[in-house]
């Protein structure tokens, strides 16, 4: 405050002093600032990077570069102790930055697919089981006939932990249900961390099966995305890395977040969703959704046409 007063002053020594007062909290601030770059880059490249052989980085970089439309593999992970996990949520998400859009296409979980590098028919969500986000990648390509430019793997733990660092997000319940210990009433309700987890783990009460909990995982990524808006981003870095190098892997390295942030930001504008269908069977006692070769040709088409 009263170097905002001495600012006033007409006197050149209080200007000088004025001065060099504002250049030692830019260069003081610039050191900080430099210090969570830091940080937070170290983090991304040595903690949460991971290769993985089906994608081509050059390639991707290079339409980065040109600003072209990518894909990018969701996927949501429920490892529990002692289980390898699967992927509950397996999401194609186009970026095209030139039309300001962007689509989420959702893949059930118990698809009936190839397990590319496994060579059998079962559940697509086993690929990550078998071969974790490698085969995941593969498998997800060969199933929609597209490349991938990029794959996000997030633990189902890490989301809970993000919604405690937030504070709790508020959500829309469509009917009352209790899981896990947890009782949810319709309406609007509030969500810690563990009870978001619940919230979402919940499938076979809903109607909508899958596609229910779909929706609630979208509400609960959006609450932490609405919520984390509005905290200090600065001040809660630190915490924020720690859930992200325990919970989440992806072939991006931090350079690869900057551009995406800097270039594909207005890609948010115009967001589509879209579910894929299909029809439940019994295979040898085992539940599998089969899902039609023109549904398959469908989805295919519309990330093309996203993506070209």
């Amino acid at each position: 405050m009263a170097t905002r007063k001495d600012r006033h002053k007409k006197k050149k020594k209080w200007l000088w002093i004025s001065l060099a007062v504002v250049l030692l909290i830019a260069a003081g601030s610039a050191a900080y600032l430099y210090s969570i770059y830091h940080n937070v880059k170290t983090t991304v490249d040595s903690e949460i990077h991971k290769k993985v052989s089906g994608i081509d980085h050059q390639v991707t970089k290079k339409k980065v570069e040109a600003q072209k439309p990518i894909n990018v593999l969701l996927l949501g992970v429920d490892e529990r102790e002692h289980d390898t996990g699967r992927s509950d949520t397996m999401i194609v998400m186009t970026l095209d930055p030139a039309d300001n859009r962007m689509q989420m296409v959702s893949i059930p979980r118990d698809t009936r697919t190839k397990i590319v590098g496994k060579g059998i028919m079962d559940k697509i969500n086993h690929a990550y089981a078998f071969g974790g986000s490698d085969m995941s990648v593969n498998t997800v390509e060969n199933f929609l006939n597209i490349s991938l430019d990029y794959y996000v793997r997030m633990n189902m733990e890490g989301l809970s932990q993000m919604v405690d660092l937030v504070g709790g997000i508020t959500v829309q319940n469509d009917f009352s249900f209790s899981q896990g210990g947890y009782s949810f009433p319709e309406g609007q309700i509030t969500l810690e961390g563990k009870e978001a987890l619940a919230w979402v783990r919940m499938r076979y009460d809903d109607p909508q099966g899958d596609a229910g909990r779909n929706e609630r995982q979208r509400q609960v990524i959006q609450g932490v995305i609405d919520k984390g808006s509005s905290i200090n981003i600065v001040n809660n870095i630190g915490s924020i890395m720690d859930v992200f190098g325990e919970n989440v892997a992806t072939n991006m390295k931090f350079e690869d977040m900057r551009n995406l942030a800097m270039n594909y930001r207005s890609a948010r504008k115009n967001l589509t969703t879209y579910q894929m269908t299909g029809q439940g069977t019994r295979i040898n006692d085992i539940y599998y959704l089969q899902v039609p070769q023109s549904e398959v040709k469908k989805t295919h088409d519309m990330i093309k046409e996203y993506s070209s």
